[in-house]
């Protein structure tokens, strides 16, 4: 056995919540159709027209789950952190979901990609496979409905602030660091409209613009938008 067959087994059995419900031949079936695979921060990782590449478990880094109109517009639905996978951008082994769900790298990632089809398959043999792969795909589902209703119910004001506190709650600083196309990309909005806002939301105390940052000045008035 190889370093790289080793990584892959030692990843498979720590990243697979059913691994241990899997009988030898089945688990030596998925070892030899996963991968290990490093992405950059901005590289695609899969959809959005480059086809299906399998069943994404995140080692290390963080992945950004997102649609794409047909006008080049996108709409962040959902992140995969660290020990997470993401079956629903895999829809090659999910025939009822029909819209593409496409994933680029957040920041630096390490990957365990597992062949569709070979996790596909050991779905439909293992009741422990099968229910794991219904359960994450329901849970990511769910997330996909809170972003639509979002768009579709939410001002942009609203939008805007949920995404400021998400961002603070996540990495643990009032400073983000991002441009105002790319909060736009994860609202799946126009990148004018949300430097409008912005620009308003620093008129009014709440934040502080800078090149590349925003500082989050009152965070409690920005809790009372998305109430």
């Amino acid at each position: 056995m190889t370093a790289e067959q080793s990584a892959i087994e030692r990843g498979l059995q720590e990243l697979v919540p059913f691994w241990g419900n899997l009988d030898l031949n089945q688990r030596a079936f998925l070892a030899q159709r996963s991968r290990l695979m490093q992405f950059d921060a901005g590289d695609h990782v899969q959809g959005a027209g480059a086809g299906c590449a399998g069943v994404v478990f995140v080692r290390s880094g963080r992945l950004r789950a997102f649609m794409l109109s047909d006008q080049g517009r996108e709409v962040t639905l959902f992140h995969v952190q660290p020990g997470e996978c993401c079956v629903l951008a895999a829809s090659c082994i999910l025939p009822m979901i029909t819209f593409d769900i496409a994933l680029d790298a957040a920041e630096d990632s390490d990957l365990l990609i597992v062949d569709s089809q070979a996790f596909g398959t050991v779905s439909q043999e293992n009741i422990h496979a099968e229910a794991f792969t219904y359960r994450q795909a329901t849970e990511r589902f769910s997330d996909c409905m809170w972003v639509m209703q979002q768009v579709l119910f939410m001002g942009l004001d609203t939008r805007l602030a949920i995404w400021l506190l998400d961002e603070v709650a996540r990495s643990g600083s009032k400073t983000i660091y991002a441009t105002h196309d790319e909060i736009a990309r994860h609202l799946g909005s126009a990148r004018e409209a949300v430097s409008r806002m912005l620009k308003y939301f620093a008129r009014e105390g709440l934040v502080e613009l800078a090149r590349g940052s925003i500082e989050l000045v009152d965070v409690k008035r920005l809790r009372l938008l998305t109430t």
